[in-house]
């Protein structure tokens, strides 16, 4: 039993285009959702499409599975007029049970660590929506604060440059032994934010241990896929999909 849930739990898991409501297509390259390629990881999953991204849940690990974005320089010139105002909650659209609550995270020693991030967010609705504990998993503090803060910053740098992005950015489980905080909620092993430009399809990720190391690797789509058990980016070729694009170094601030 143990082992099946450990196999159950490579999470970063996914269920096809179709489960996704048509409004959420702008957030997809070629509006195609992320598909799963390890069948037996669809179970409990919800859909979710906010204002400017769109999640897949699990009702497993009660986080999100990815989290997608569609940047471009204008959505992060309106989103940095936006004042933080901080207000995690539990996702209402989620059935009973399946969410996490704000209870589990309480001196769990972890951040609600955003996957899509609240300083993308163009409005202050696509703000408190990204506040949704259904975009949000057990992180590292450092690892949130310091390293991924930098590979959030790294990706708004990457998109004023090229002028579009496509986003994913999503937990990893792996390994049959995984943490639960008050029980409930899977806390991930690593993390992963993989870029698309449209106009070249050149494509790579970053992916970093959920831990204080400070330590990350940017990888291929192809190499990041086949780990994780999903195509990201469904219709980039694969040729693209073999050869990771260069990466701005994450520019860490560390702090005191």
């Amino acid at each position: 039993m143990k082992k099946l849930l450990g196999v159950l739990l490579c999470l970063s898991l996914l269920v096809p285009a179709h489960a996704q409501p048509p409004s959420c297509d702008r957030h997809f390259f070629q509006k195609t959702a992320p598909e799963i390629t390890r069948k037996s990881l669809q179970s409990n999953t919800v859909a979710l499409c906010f204002e400017a991204f769109a999640v897949l849940h699990s009702g497993v690990s009660r986080t999100p599975l990815w989290s997608a974005e569609y940047l471009t320089r204008d959505s992060l010139k309106a989103a940095r007029d936006i004042p933080r105002a901080d207000s995690f909650h539990a996702e209402p659209a989620l059935p009973p049970g399946q969410g996490a609550e704000l209870a589990d995270y309480v001196r769990s020693g972890f951040d609600r660590g955003h996957m899509a991030p609240a300083a993308d967010m163009p409005t202050t609705q696509a703000q408190h929506e990204s506040f949704s504990l259904a975009n949000v998993v057990p992180q590292n503090r450092k690892n949130n604060q310091i390293l991924w803060s930098a590979i959030e910053g790294a990706t708004r740098h990457l998109t004023n440059l090229r002028g579009e992005l496509y986003v994913i950015t999503g937990p990893v489980f792996e390994g049959e032994k995984l943490d639960r905080i008050n029980g409930r909620v899977l806390v991930p092993t690593h993390v992963f934010k993989a870029v698309l430009d449209p106009a070249t399809l050149e494509a790579a990720a970053w992916l970093a241990p959920n831990n204080d190391s400070g330590e990350y690797q940017v990888t291929s789509i192809d190499s990041l896929e086949r780990r994780i058990g999903f195509k990201l980016f469904p219709k980039l070729p694969e040729s693209a999909k073999q050869r990771a694009m260069e990466l701005p170094e994450p520019r860490i601030r560390h702090r005191k």
